[in-house]
């Protein structure tokens, strides 16, 4: 008798931690995809930016054909990346898609640095209005990815630490918790390319461009 009691309270007690340790793990994994949404939005208005300053660039008589050709194929993979439909519970991104979100991040900033860096070699960019307004932008939406990317590590760290820790770790195996990814920025990114570097940027036109404008 003392031993069906002592078992069912075992089994008691065991469906109340499970219960509160699904409902933690629930409330902390909402919070990282909220912030995670945040992550994609500045990413969204980042990517929106960009072709501005292409066209900008092209108007201005810039023709690097290469850096154009890889900016846009660095901001396709980010789109299709970051479009494509959730394989989660309830359509939301996994772990693995967030990753590979991240992943074409990453690439498609070393491509705006490039395009950045197309100011040191054409002048006229330099004096474009047009061309340093949308950068001014650019340069805001950079430090709201930097507040959502810092926001997302917090609250993925909080979940991490739940998820893995005991007897927590149990029921998130069994319900299929996984853990979350951080955001890191890619090696390449933590060291901006050189002004100048024939690796980083290829001209494809004469050295002496003619002036934009009228010449009188």
């Amino acid at each position: 008798m003392k031993r069906m009691i002592i078992l069912m309270m075992v089994f008691a007690a065991s469906l109340t931690f499970s219960g509160c340790s699904y409902n933690e793990l629930t409330a902390k994994q909402q919070n990282v995809k909220g912030k995670w949404a945040n992550v994609e939005s500045a990413m969204q208005r980042r990517a929106d930016l960009i072709p501005n300053l292409v066209e900008t660039a092209k108007m201005s008589g810039v023709q690097e054909q290469e850096v154009f050709g890889q900016i846009a194929d660095a901001r396709s993979r980010l789109l299709n990346a970051a479009s494509a439909p959730g394989q989660g519970e309830g359509g939301d991104k996994t772990p693995e898609q967030r990753q590979a979100v991240i992943d074409a991040n990453n690439s498609f900033g070393g491509t705006i640095g490039r395009l950045l860096m197309l100011q040191e070699q054409y002048p006229q960019l330099r004096s474009s209005e047009a061309f340093m307004k949308v950068q001014d932008e650019l340069s805001g939406t950079e430090n709201r990815i930097n507040t959502a990317r810092i926001d997302f590590n917090a609250a993925v760290t909080d979940y991490n630490t739940l998820r893995n820790s005991f007897p927590t770790v149990l029921t998130a195996g069994l319900l299929g918790f996984k853990e979350e990814p951080f955001y890191q920025a890619d090696e390449g990114a933590r060291s901006a390319p050189q002004v100048g570097d024939a690796n980083s940027l290829r001209r494809t036109q004469p050295a002496n461009p003619a002036p934009v404008g009228n010449s009188n």
